[in-house]
C-alpha cells in the first residue's frame, strides 16, 4: 500500500472515530446547532425589518454572513478539541500507533467540519422558513457552499495549530474568540461595507471573509450590497476567495503539522 493510500486509510478511520464519538454524545451536535439557528432567527426577525440593504432583503443578505460566522467559530471548536486530546493522553496513544501524524489532524479537522455542515443543513431549513431563498443554478449553489465549507476547513486547521501551540482548553477558547471576532465583524458578513469610513472599509474589503461571503451571495442570487466604488476583492469575490483560502491553507496546515510533531515528541 502506498504512503498516500495509508494516509487516506488512517484519516478515514480517525474521521469515523470522531464521528462515532459525536453520535454517542449528541449534546455536542445539539450545542453546535442551537447558536447558529438562534442567530438566523435573531438576525432574520429582529434586525431584518430595520436593516436596509441595496438591491434586496436583509434576510437574504444575512444568511451567507451567518454561514461564514459559523465557519469562523470552528476555530475554537477544533482548538479546544485538540488541546483536550493533548491533555487526556489521546495524542500519546496515537503516537504509539504506526499511523501518520498528519492523519490525526485530518481526522480532527474533517470530523469537526462534518459537524458544522450538519449545523448548516439545519440553518438552511430554518432560513427557508423565515423567508431566505436561493435563486442561482445548481452548480452555482454548490459552488457557494463549497467556498463556505473550504473556509470552515481552513479555520479548523488554524484552530488545530492554535490548540497545539497553546495546549490549554480555556486559553485556546479565548484566543479563538480573539481571532474570530475581528474577522467576522470587520467584513461584509453582517452589513454593507459602504457604511464604513475610508481605511476601515479598505481593511474590510481585503478581509478574505468578505470575499467568501460576497461570492456566496452572488452564486446564490442574494443581494451583495456592493456598489460601483467597491474595492477589487469584493468586485471579484470568487477569485479572491480562492486566493485567500489558498493562503490560509498554506499557512495553517504546515504550522499545525509541525506543532503536532513537536507535541508528540515531548
Amino acid at each position: 500500500m502506498t504512503a498516500m493510500n495509508l494516509l487516506l486509510s488512517d484519516s478515514a478511520a480517525l474521521i469515523g472515530r470522531h464521528l462515532r464519538h459525536t453520535k454517542r454524545v449528541p449534546q455536542k451536535l445539539i450545542s453546535a446547532t442551537i447558536m447558529p439557528v438562534a442567530m438566523v432567527v435573531i438576525f432574520g426577525y429582529l434586525f431584518g425589518s430595520s436593516m436596509q440593504v441595496p438591491g434586496g432583503d436583509y434576510k437574504e443578505y444575512i444568511m451567507p454572513g451567518i454561514f461564514t460566522m459559523v465557519m469562523l467559530a470552528g476555530i475554537s471548536t477544533t482548538a479546544v478539541g485538540v488541546a483536550t486530546d493533548l491533555h487526556n493522553g489521546l495524542v500519546d496513544r496515537f503516537r504509539s500507533l504506526p499511523i501518520s501524524h498528519v492523519s490525526v489532524l485530518i481526522g480532527r479537522t474533517v470530523s469537526d467540519l462534518v459537524t458544522t455542515v450538519i449545523s448548516c443543513m439545519v440553518m438552511t431549513a430554518v432560513g427557508y422558513l423565515i423567508g431566505w431563498r436561493i435563486s442561482g443554478g445548481v452548480l452555482a449553489v454548490l459552488g457557494g457552499f463549497l467556498l463556505i465549507f473550504l473556509l470552515g476547513l481552513a479555520m479548523a486547521w488554524l484552530g488545530a495549530w492554535i490548540g497545539l501551540a497553546m495546549r490549554n482548553a480555556e486559553a485556546v477558547n479565548a484566543i479563538g474568540s480573539f481571532v474570530t471576532m475581528p474577522l467576522a465583524f470587520l467584513s461584509a458578513a453582517f452589513f454593507p461595507l459602504s457604511n464604513l469610513p475610508g481605511w476601515l472599509r479598505t481593511v474590510a474589503e481585503w478581509n478574505p471573509v468578505s470575499a467568501v461571503t460576497t461570492a456566496a451571495r452572488e452564486m446564490w442570487g442574494n443581494p451583495t450590497g456592493i456598489g460601483a466604488d467597491a474595492g477589487l476583492p469584493v468586485r471579484n469575490p470568487v477569485l479572491f476567495s480562492l486566493l485567500g483560502l489558498a493562503v490560509l491553507f498554506a499557512i495553517a496546515v504546515p504550522k499545525a503539522v509541525r506543532a503536532f510533531q513537536r507535541a508528540a515528541a515531548r
